[in-house]
């Protein structure tokens, strides 16, 4: 089987395609948090190629037209972000020391618990940008010497996860403001965050928005700080 789907040049995508637009359908029909489409098809997706046996360079081959378009889309947040300028122009520095504070929880957090598990160096590296869009993310585990692949994976369960909680995080917790619902999602849970923000409304879109980018530079800016701290630690 895994001779024939490496013969058509599309398959990963249309596999991918086709998983998602289930995840949609279950989605739309349980209207359920826990229905997210992107976690459905992920899920389909690897029972599909460990029951068929189909390895992973075949799906990928296909697949990989897919990640071309993940630095176009991340850049196409910008226009919620224009639509609500005002705002940001206003509430500037409330929402770059959110944003701020919210780099240094995640990483201090992937930092501590890495030194409690025992996480090698390389470990560590691999899972201190779970918290930013893949595009930057990807190239802050080449460079400092992670696993790539995994990085991409732990990316993707933290976004999923965050648009997951996002909402009743927030109910628990009593926040309410737009600008604070925004920055808290796009800090924590980059772009498959972000699309949970742009539901709930135009605001915490756009901010959210904004929060994925800083929050992206800021990791790269304490990258190299925070493994010196781990090798000292």
């Amino acid at each position: 089987m895994n001779e024939f789907f490496a013969s058509m040049s599309f398959f990963g995508l249309f596999l991918s395609l086709l998983t998602y637009m289930i995840g949609l359908a279950i989605k739309k029909k349980f209207k359920s948090g826990l229905a997210n489409p992107l976690l459905i098809a992920i899920i389909l997706t690897i029972a599909f190629l460990l029951i068929g046996k189909i390895d992973y360079d075949t799906y990928n081959a296909g697949a990989k037209y897919l990640t071309y378009l993940l630095t176009p889309s991340t850049i196409c947040l910008a226009l919620p972000l224009y639509q609500q300028i005002e705002k940001l122009k206003k509430n500037f520095a409330a929402i770059f020391a959110g944003i701020l504070s919210g780099t240094l929880a995640s990483m201090t957090s992937v930092l501590l618990l890495s030194k409690i598990l025992g996480f090698t160096k390389t470990e560590y590296i691999t899972f201190l940008p779970k918290s930013i869009t893949s595009a930057i993310g990807l190239g802050v585990s080449e460079e400092l010497g992670g696993y790539p692949s995994i990085t991409v994976a732990v990316i993707i369960l933290t976004g999923v996860m965050g648009n997951i909680l996002c909402e009743p995080i927030l109910k628990l917790t009593g926040i309410r403001h737009s600008i604070a619902k925004g920055v808290g999602i796009g800090t924590s849970s980059h772009a498959v965050g972000t699309a949970k923000a742009i539901e709930i409304g135009e605001v915490e879109g756009a901010i959210s928005s904004l929060s994925i980018v800083v929050a992206g530079l800021l990791t790269v800016l304490l990258a190299n700080l925070f493994v010196s701290f781990y090798l000292d630690l």
